[in-house]
């Protein structure tokens, strides 16, 4: 496959933003426009022009013919006092790296793993200034394209680091990679191992979903502009995910002096990098390597700025007919109208892909991956049980996500409805751990704050998980992943859980009332023996006691 020249272009930018520790942000300040266009032109959806190649190039101290020659090229020819993007952060989610000179390490060359290329995810074994990169673009394309038969060996655990002997180690790459290949020389080669700089700046964001719809992200202070930002060295000391969150707060409230409102909005500010700071750490010494920015089939593309793909989540909105009728008719019903804690947070355990999708017509689920399928539903013929795949109106097949394809083979299962028809699927290799350690460091964070009755904390972690899930597809406030099949299945893994209470209330004897969002099931009967009260993962809220046929 060969890359065109923008393509090429909008691969160097990416190279060339990471060497230097940018963000979009920081590049869009640069070039005088709003990140949302430099968004839009690295996403592919509007066009660089010859004004912006004259400005990236000035930008970057390069010849236009530097800048155009590939990334390889422009990272080798970029001055080495734009390397590390200024200086380095001070928050630590993690503590500083050993040295800040590279460390130099001898090991034979049969042990070196290389590490994921700055430009397309996948193994790559050439180093460039310390950075893991295929040296052309025909490199990069062809690891894509054999990244699905990779996907299919998910039993195969990756390679153990390398061993540094009596010197001092390589830190970890922030997350794992596939062993190379055996026909490597056995001779000893030198590795140097440059450590990374952080950014030093953090995006603005736009508008992101959040648990319960769409809201718009919240204005800050221009005190909290200036709120210290968490450090991203892949190395750190080997506390847990949950004391370096803890001391994430405790570094912005001493920088705050105390002002828990001023801290709060610092933290919720950058919760976006704080969160993917943390996900690369839980996934160092992880059992496989994910692709952060795999090829987007079309289905999964925005057909415009503010459109969707084409996928349907089945966000559930239904409430019970007969009941409503009854009432009516004069008769009065009690209600509770109950609150799923953290919906999203415990959508993190779901199947999620590991590498890119590719395309399978076999019409069968394998529970082993995972991705997006396109389905004609089941008919479902159940008046007190709202439909689960929501309140769609348009008939005929329709794209889902892997979760929703588990809860109708469920529901098929338990004789409700037969299984649905698959004609075609966008498939890779999965696991249901990939964001475990980050679920039960962000659960065990949001519980100890709850006892302790800390809500500032509590926040910031609704922030991050929420946020995670909102801005890892095709949102220009994060951009380190893009992984839109992603996004959908644990949204539809909220949903699905949703739905899979109030299947245990109607089995339980209560009568479900109604169900909408994410995390809000309304039932009559004493709920209390069905679902345990409280704000643990596993418990629900009462928010509301109401009549139905009187005043809500």
């Amino acid at each position: 496959m060969t890359l065109g020249t923008e393509d090429l272009l909008r691969l160097t930018v990416t190279a060339l933003m990471s060497r230097t520790g940018e963000r979009q942000g920081d590049l869009a300040a640069a070039l005088g426009q709003a990140q949302a266009q430099v968004s839009r032109k690295q996403n592919g959806k509007q066009h660089w022009t010859l004004e912006d190649v004259d400005r990236l190039a000035a930008h970057y101290g390069l010849g236009v013919l530097d800048l155009l020659a590939g990334p390889t090229h422009a990272v080798t020819a970029l001055a080495s006092s734009r390397h590390g993007g200024g200086v380095q952060a001070s928050l630590p989610l993690a503590a500083p790296l050993a040295a800040v000179t590279p460390v130099v390490v001898s090991v034979p060359r049969s042990e070196v793993l290389g590490g994921p290329c700055v430009l397309c995810g996948q193994l790559a074994t050439d180093e460039v200034e310390g950075i893991w990169q295929h040296l052309t673009s025909e490199e990069c394309a062809e690891a894509l394209d054999e990244a699905a038969p990779l996907d299919d060996n998910l039993d195969q655990p990756h390679a153990p680091e390398a061993a540094a002997g009596p010197a001092a180690p390589v830190p970890a790459a922030p997350e794992d990679v596939q062993q190379a290949s055996e026909t490597l020389e056995s001779e000893p080669v030198t590795v140097t191992a440059a450590p990374t700089a952080a950014p030093t700046s953090v995006p603005a964001e736009e508008s992101t979903e959040a648990a319960a719809g769409t809201e718009a992200s919240a204005p800050v202070s221009a005190a909290a502009d200036q709120a210290p930002a968490a450090s991203r060295a892949p190395g750190y000391a080997s506390d847990t995910l949950v004391d370096q969150i803890h001391a994430r707060v405790r570094d912005v409230l001493a920088w705050s002096q105390g002002d828990i409102e001023a801290a709060q909005t610092a933290l919720i500010k950058t919760a976006i990098p704080d969160v993917m700071a943390l996900f690369e750490r839980s996934r160092v010494g992880g059992r496989y390597a994910h692709s952060k920015f795999p090829p987007t089939d079309d289905i999964l593309r925005k057909k415009s700025q503010k459109g969707a793909d084409e996928i349907w989540e089945g966000r559930p909105k239904w409430r019970n007919k007969a009941a409503f009728d009854l009432a009516k008719k004069g008769e009065q019903i009690e209600v509770s109208a109950l609150d799923m804690n953290a919906a999203y947070l415990s959508a993190f355990k779901c199947w999620l892909p590991v590498g890119k999708l590719v395309e399978d017509t076999t019409g069968v689920h394998d529970p082993k991956r995972s991705g997006v399928y396109q389905i004609t539903p089941p008919v479902w013929e159940h008046a007190d049980l709202p439909n689960p795949l929501g309140a769609r109106k348009e008939p005929g097949p329709v794209w889902v996500p892997d979760s929703m394809v588990r809860l109708l083979l469920d529901c098929a299962k338990w004789g409700l409805c037969k299984a649905p028809e698959i004609h075609r699927a966008m498939l890779s290799g999965a696991t249901e751990s990939l964001l475990e350690k980050l679920r039960r460091a962000l659960a065990e964070t949001r519980q100890t704050a709850i006892t302790e009755n800390d809500e500032t904390v509590v926040e910031y972690v609704k922030a991050m998980y929420s946020k995670f899930v909102s801005t890892i597809g095709e949102s220009s406030a994060n951009t380190d992943i893009r992984r839109p099949d992603w996004m959908h299945i644990i949204r539809s893994k909220a949903f699905t859980n949703l739905w899979r209470k109030a299947y245990k209330a109607r089995e339980s004897g209560l009568i479900v009332i109604e169900i909408s969002g994410t995390d809000e099931l309304h039932v009559a009967g004493d709920w209390r023996p069905v679902f345990p009260q409280g704000r643990a993962l596993n418990q629900v809220k009462a928010k509301n006691i109401y009549t139905l046929g009187g005043s809500r």
